[in-house]
């Protein structure tokens, strides 16, 4: 994904929240500087981009110079995370079948935040509002949509019919996002494969499209011959493109090392250490769903991976964070508190109701992945004095009172 900009941000009040921020401090000023030396790469293309980029390059000159690339960005965003929740309302299980309208609304939220997302970064440099707040501002916004995207095709399948899938395929997905950036952050480029993101929207569009067209049961269909239903040729597509995708991940991380000293990182960190943090979002649920009493996934999937969709997110931001500012990777994160809350009152046997820790758990995630992101933003926005919603280039300022006084929120 190409890097974007710019924004804004509305002048500060003093307020509790603005405090609040304010005190939540993210980056220091070592990462802020070295973020400011980072340079996008990306090499490789996938099958289908090339003639998508005909018709990217086409809307991009459609659009006003006045629309910021990160306005862009967190609209396609918003658009398909409220399509994929109005599925979730209507099949909170999995198993329902939702209104037909709401499959097509799916797949046309899913290429209108394909479409924004793939021009963003055209719109930067054709308003010459580059920088790299755009780029950690559009991976951020990539990791919550690929829990949602993966959630939607889900419940289109309806996989709760088979809990094992259902659980599997959503967990390779955030395993597989994040995987790519742990790449980056090893040889310091983001590698695209043959088979890769933009071939696996398509996949889902396809998926919501038939499903509004036949209804749901269609993914149900038993193929002859080979007896299996529809739903598993998406599936052993995906698992195709994510076996190509993680061997070539794994090639650079255990075989070709790192950039840094003696093979290390980019941040001169151990290249295996990243895959702690994904592992521990990855058996915290397992176990979670293994052990509960109440078969709080299988009865509750949807609100099950929202809330390890967002962590799973919330991680990847951190190790993209780690990647641009060349800094260490912490084990620990705030968002762990809901999965290990979910998991100590199963450890008490479920003192309190799963459903009802689960629902904690979710708006934890929720607030931590929110408020970190606001943090993370702001203070660039404050270093850079930039805005990140409007393309300017500097706020009107006083330079000797602008962090004293907050000009820049």
């Amino acid at each position: 994904m190409a890097a974007s900009a710019g924004a804004s941000v509305i002048p500060r009040k003093d307020g509790f929240y603005d405090k609040y921020i304010r005190n939540y401090q993210i980056l220091t000023q070592t990462q802020l500087k070295k973020l400011m030396e980072h340079k996008y790469s990306a090499e490789g293309t996938s099958i289908i981009e090339p003639p998508m980029q005909i018709f990217w390059k086409w809307v991009v000159e459609q659009l006003p110079l006045w629309w910021a690339p990160n306005a862009i960005t967190i609209v396609g965003l918003i658009v398909n995370v409220m399509t994929t929740l109005i599925l979730a309302f209507y099949s909170p299980d999995c198993k329902q079948e939702a209104p037909r309208w709401a499959y097509f609304l799916s797949c046309l939220g899913l290429f209108v935040y394909q479409t924004l997302d793939a021009i963003d970064g055209k719109q930067a440099r054709r308003t010459q509002s580059s920088s790299p707040l755009g780029e950690l501002f559009d991976h951020g916004c990539d990791s919550i949509s690929t829990g949602t995207v993966i959630l939607g095709a889900s419940i289109t399948m309806q996989l709760g019919y088979t809990p094992g899938w259902l659980l599997f395929e959503n967990l390779a997905a955030y395993v597989l996002f994040y995987c790519a950036h742990w790449q980056t952050y090893v040889c310091g480029t983001l590698k695209f494969g043959k088979i890769d993101v933009t071939e696996g929207q398509l996949m889902v569009m396809l998926v919501y499209f038939l499903a509004g067209v036949f209804g749901p049961q269609f993914w149900s269909y038993e193929l002859p011959l080979v007896h299996i239903e529809l739903k598993m040729l998406p599936i052993y597509f995906s698992l195709l493109g994510a076996a190509l995708q993680m061997t070539s991940a794994f090639k650079v991380i255990l075989l070709q090392g790192g950039v840094g000293k003696n093979g290390s990182t980019v941040a001169g960190t151990s290249t295996i250490f990243p895959v702690v943090p994904i592992t521990v979002v990855v058996l915290l649920a397992f176990m979670i769903q293994q052990k509960s009493p109440s078969m709080l996934f299988e009865n509750n999937p949807c609100l099950f991976l929202l809330a390890f969709g967002f962590l799973a997110a919330k991680i990847t931001n951190r190790l993209v964070v780690a990647h641009m500012t060349k800094s260490e990777m912490d084990f620990w994160d705030t968002g762990l508190l809901g999965p290990g809350a979910l998991f100590l009152n199963q450890y008490f046997n479920c003192w309190l109701n799963e459903y009802y820790v689960l629902w904690l758990c979710l708006l934890w995630v929720t607030f931590d992945i929110l408020r970190y992101s606001a943090s993370v933003c702001q203070e660039i926005c404050e270093y850079l004095q930039i805005y990140c919603f409007t393309i300017t280039s500097k706020p009107p300022s006083n330079k000797k009172n602008d962090t004293k006084n907050g000009v820049f929120s």
